[in-house]
């Protein structure tokens, strides 16, 4: 073997192993007095390339994009800090449950979209999200994370959060009954302050993010007992996280397997733990630009999916927030970066 060839292994070798991850998509930036926060993909089962992307203005509204990042609608909601999305089933119908927390109400707001007609609405261009959810759930604290989920024995849930404040609520939704029933509040911990939260729902699990003065994560198995008194604390500032852990989302690699990807905000990176318990700690990554696409930094909301989406993203897409958009002349405001699952899946497996 010549030294030509050990060189052009090695370098073979150093771009295998060191392979980035880069924003394909971008949408339009947030005007002056908005701030992008949290994003959620809602899959279009009818046409998945039709599927969209919901970003919150957390001072303004809700944007709806295409998988080109290009403005469907945008809805004057209000102050809407983070949102999360699951699917139910009645008649032989699929309906969306688009879940806010709303800070100008201090509340948990539902929208419910009924998936055909949102599918063609989508086609004829007269997709709009209404500026009032359909429920409102008054939550009796200043609120601001939210997840959803579904859960074998209490069907339609979903969790949100206290600003400056250790509080969490529990909450189901009878899409039969159109109502809205707390099944518990509990504190996370002795958190100074929860942020971002996601649900695993075939392990039954929520992960929740403290950030602030100490910057946390943790993991609640949840029961038909509904007790919260003994959570796992997966990472903290002394091990893996850098600044505000913030938004948590899961990639499914099966249906009870896959990875938690977590927001290190403080060093704009992406931390992976492994979706089972005890959540080992894997790698963390950054999202690097491309072409007319700045990098990624400050990242408060994420969303992913490893669901074929057409040829754009035909193993999944994973959204985030990008705090600093700095592709642009004037404002340098966020936005939200499209990236592909596979790109993802990509580098956490290389060893």
């Amino acid at each position: 073997m010549n030294n030509v060839y050990l060189f052009l292994l090695l370098i073979l070798q150093v771009n295998i192993y060191s392979y980035d991850i880069y924003a394909v998509v971008e949408t339009p930036q947030m005007p002056v007095n908005g701030d992008a926060d949290d994003p959620a993909i809602w899959i279009n089962d009818l046409d998945k390339s039709n599927s969209l992307i919901f970003g919150t203005d957390k001072y303004n509204g809700i944007y709806s994009y295409d998988l080109n990042g290009k403005i469907i609608n945008y809805s004057e909601t209000g102050n809407v800090n983070n949102i999360d999305i699951r699917k139910t089933y009645t008649n032989g119908n699929s309906y969306s449950l688009l879940y806010g927390s709303n800070r100008s109400d201090s509340s948990l707001s539902l929208w419910i979209l009924d998936d055909a007609k949102t599918d063609k609405d989508l086609k004829l261009g007269d997709f709009m999200l209404p500026v009032k959810p359909n429920h409102v759930a008054e939550a009796n604290m200043i609120v601001y994370g939210v997840c959803a989920g579904t859960h074998p024995e209490f069907g339609n849930i979903a969790f949100i959060t206290e600003d400056e404040g250790s509080r969490v609520q529990m909450w189901r939704f009878d899409f039969l009954e159109s109502n809205f029933t707390l099944l518990k509040e509990f504190n996370n911990s002795d958190a100074i302050q929860s942020e971002g939260c996601v649900y695993d729902d075939e392990n039954s699990t929520l992960f929740i993010s403290e950030e602030q003065d100490r910057g946390i994560l943790r993991a609640y198995k949840i029961n038909k007992k509904l007790e919260f008194n003994n959570p796992m604390i997966i990472d903290t500032r002394q091990g893996n996280i850098v600044g505000d852990p913030e938004g948590i989302t899961i990639l499914k690699t099966s249906d009870k397997d896959g990875y938690v990807i977590l927001s290190s905000q403080g060093n704009s990176k992406f931390n992976v733990y492994k979706r089972t318990n005890p959540y080992n700690f894997i790698k963390s990554f950054s999202i690097n630009g491309f072409g007319l696409v700045d990098e990624v930094n400050d990242t408060d909301g994420l969303d992913i999916t490893s669901i074929n989406l057409g040829t754009s993203f035909p193993e999944g897409i994973l959204v985030v927030q990008d705090g600093r958009n700095e592709d642009t002349s004037s404002n340098n405001t966020q936005n939200f970066k499209y990236i592909s699952t596979k790109d993802v899946l990509m580098k956490i497996n290389l060893k």
